[in-house]
């Protein structure tokens, strides 16, 4: 029995840290697949001259678009997902920005600190 609690002891001490890192990993992954994204809106911006109607006109080609004038912005729809496998929030015309983009962290709510916070294109 005291083997077994010191072990337990010995793992919560070890996953306990491994789990805040996964957090703060999945904050880092969420900022560069923004950065990707808003990246990839301002390139469709200059080559349409409009900004997406929503981010999956950069990997589907819109309507008003011509097959010869289309190009592919290299953004697969998996890339339209945050890290917790929600999609990105995109607002045009932003509040704060041209346009907004954002993943509300691990809990899918607006607001939050640690791997709960938001992470988008204008802070």
């Amino acid at each position: 029995m005291v083997v077994v609690i010191i072990i337990g002891v010995l793992a919560a001490m070890i996953v306990v840290p491994y789990f805040g890192k996964a957090g703060q990993a999945k904050q880092s992954v969420a900022k560069h697949d923004i950065s990707v994204l808003e990246s990839a809106v301002n390139m469709f911006q200059q080559d349409y001259g409009r900004f997406p109607a929503n981010l999956g006109e950069l990997v589907t080609k819109p309507g008003d678009i011509s097959d010869d004038q289309w190009s592919a912005t290299g953004i697969k729809a998996s890339n339209l997902n945050d890290p917790w496998g929600r999609p990105f929030n995109y607002v045009y015309p932003g509040t704060n920005w041209a346009f907004e983009i954002t993943s509300y962290g691990a809990d899918g709510q607006p607001g939050g600190e640690g791997e709960n916070a938001d992470v988008n294109n204008w802070e």
